[in-house]
């Protein structure tokens, strides 16, 4: 019997969509995990989560990043990952402290290529509208942190203004 066309395969009748609630973690692929933990090391201060032969995590407070071993394509032109950071400017003077190329980008941009190619994009907590909880603000000794007006406004247009 001849195999269905792939088109024909596709349901036309799903439930409806769910809400994405957030992103547990990203993973990158390096050529080597102790060198990775070393680079992100100089860059960023973040604990070790977990470890195998082939991956190590480094936690975000209550996100993480996945380190994994086999990073064959080519280095990211647009394809990115933004971080939140705590203070951006610092992120730029470890860059150029330790050799790591910043992309000529706009100003409000700070965007380099990690050694196995990975775009990474260092964003300031106070300028978006991502918002940690207060609760975990306080466990990663942030809570100092607050918005810019900018991205307040940001969150309010949305219902999500902070108390």
């Amino acid at each position: 019997m001849p195999e269905e066309p792939a088109e024909s395969r596709i349901l036309t009748s799903t439930p409806a969509p769910v809400q994405v609630v957030g992103i547990n973690h990203i993973a990158l692929e390096v050529g080597d995990l102790d060198e990775a933990l070393a680079f992100y090391g100089k860059l960023f201060q973040f604990e070790q989560r977990g470890r195998s032969e082939t991956q190590a995590e480094i936690d975000l407070g209550d996100q993480f990043i996945a380190l994994v071993l086999g990073r064959m394509q080519p280095a990211d032109v647009k394809r990115h990952v933004g971080l939140v950071v705590a203070d951006k400017e610092a992120v730029r003077a470890a860059l150029v402290a330790n050799g790591v190329e910043i992309l000529p980008l706009p100003d409000r941009f700070l965007d380099f290529l990690d050694p196995w190619g990975n775009r990474v994009e260092i964003i300031g907590y106070e300028n978006i509208q991502f918002t940690k909880a207060d609760h975990v603000l306080r466990g990663m000794g942030l809570g100092h942190l607050r918005k810019t007006d900018a991205a307040i406004d940001e969150l309010s247009a949305k219902g999500m203004r902070p108390g």
